[in-house]
């Protein structure tokens, strides 16, 4: 069946398989009636009262069919009712028989009623019809003609027709039981693909949720962090010192318009606003630099290789760990020096930050989302990030592959 059809139509096409090709059934069954008809008009040596029950018994085997077995059969797709079944077969076995005990003709009716006992029972019920059905013609010849009459009947002919019947009847039987487990399969399997989609939809929420609360953490959440440092450095200074008060406003209305850009651009799905506008070295340098205004700690920045041929996620991955480790200077070690760190070849990027704070122990939990947001996006990019921390201070280093 073709790739491009839906499942769920792929499943409705197989469950109704046998209503699509009823009518191969039905011109089957109407030629079969006609012929065995035209048979049993056809001997000239019957009695009328012969002639008149074998038709008889035609037609109400036609009309049993059609009233009765055809509906059942059909409306559970070739798997009716076990007492309809048995109803139905029990009835067309009956007028087959009250057929042929008055014109042997009527055994060609077996062609119609084989394949109707497959269509109606399970298989072993069916083989149980079959057998029985087929010796019908023969027990009648032994009752009018003798042994030799039966034996002749029997075989090869008789004998012939159950072994095709019932083999027959198997193969069938196990095609249309096969076309069923595929129906339940493609439908069960369209289940999962609707479970799989939901399960991504959710995973992609999440992933998304991840994303934002780290690009917030590390953007707005540290710019707000760095207006509020400056705003209290300002209102310290409001009665002694004009001019550093000046310049804590000037340093934090820039971080304020810093920080609305990195907002657009979060917004957006943009890369950072500091990656904007030129290389990572260019960026981690204004960040150090301001960084320095901001805090006034001493700051040494070491570049070395091309970090202009970085992909941008490596970049972005690379400047968010400056900033979370610049903001944890900031906020806990009471370093007064921060040591940057920045290599780049061909295989690899790798980057250190070491400040001279108090340090704290990596391995304990925090409530905080900075080394946790860390290790994640360092994950998601094949790195490996490694933190030391001790009396003597912080060491951050990170190296991603290319």
């Amino acid at each position: 069946m073709s790739d491009d059809v839906p499942l769920d139509e792929q499943a409705r096409r197989l469950t109704h398989a046998w209503r699509r090709w009823w009518w191969l059934w039905d011109l089957y069954f109407a030629i079969g009636f006609v012929a065995v008809t035209l048979t049993l008009l056809g001997e000239d040596d019957t009695s009328t009262l012969d002639h008149t029950v074998a038709i008889g018994a035609t037609v109400a085997m036609a009309v049993l069919y059609i009233t009765f077995g055809r509906p059942a059969i059909a409306q559970h797709d070739g798997d009716p009712p076990p007492w309809k079944g048995r109803t139905f077969m029990v009835g067309m076995v009956a007028l087959l028989l009250t057929g042929v005990l008055f014109q042997q003709a009527m055994s060609f009716a077996l062609f119609a009623v084989c394949p109707l006992a497959f269509m109606s029972l399970d298989l072993k019920e069916a083989i149980l019809v079959v057998i029985p059905a087929n010796m019908v013609p023969v027990l009648a010849a032994y009752a009018e003609d003798g042994m030799r009459a039966m034996v002749m009947q029997f075989f090869p002919g008789t004998l012939f027709t159950i072994t095709f019947a019932v083999l027959l009847g198997a193969w069938i039987t196990r095609v249309v039981a096969q076309s069923q487990e595929r129906a339940v399969l493609i439908k069960e399997l369209e289940e999962s693909r609707e479970e799989v989609s939901r399960l991504s939809r959710e995973a992609g929420v999440a992933t998304e949720r991840a994303r934002l609360a780290a690009e917030i953490h590390d953007t707005l959440a540290q710019g707000f962090t760095s207006l509020v440092t400056l705003v209290q450095a300002a209102e310290s200074e409001l009665d002694h010192d004009h001019a550093k008060v000046r310049k804590h406003l000037e340093l934090a209305a820039r971080t304020a318009r810093e920080n609305l850009t990195e907002a657009r651009a979060l917004v957006a799905g943009l890369t950072p606003a500091a990656l904007g506008t030129g290389s990572l070295d260019t960026a981690v340098r204004r960040q150090l630099s301001q960084f320095a205004e901001e805090t006034g700690m001493n700051v040494v920045y070491d570049a070395d290789g091309d970090s202009s041929t970085l992909p941008t996620a490596l970049e972005v991955v690379l400047l968010r760990m400056v900033q979370e480790s610049l903001t944890n200077a900031r906020k806990h070690s009471r370093a007064t020096e921060v040591t940057v760190t920045l290599r780049v070849d061909e295989n690899h990027a790798a980057l250190q930050v070491r400040d001279n704070g108090v340090g704290f122990h990596p391995e304990l939990p925090v409530d905080g989302f900075g080394l946790r947001g860390m290790r994640n996006r360092v994950a998601q990019v094949g790195g490996k990030l490694t933190v030391h921390s001790g009396d003597s201070g912080t060491t951050v280093e990170l190296e991603v592959p290319r």
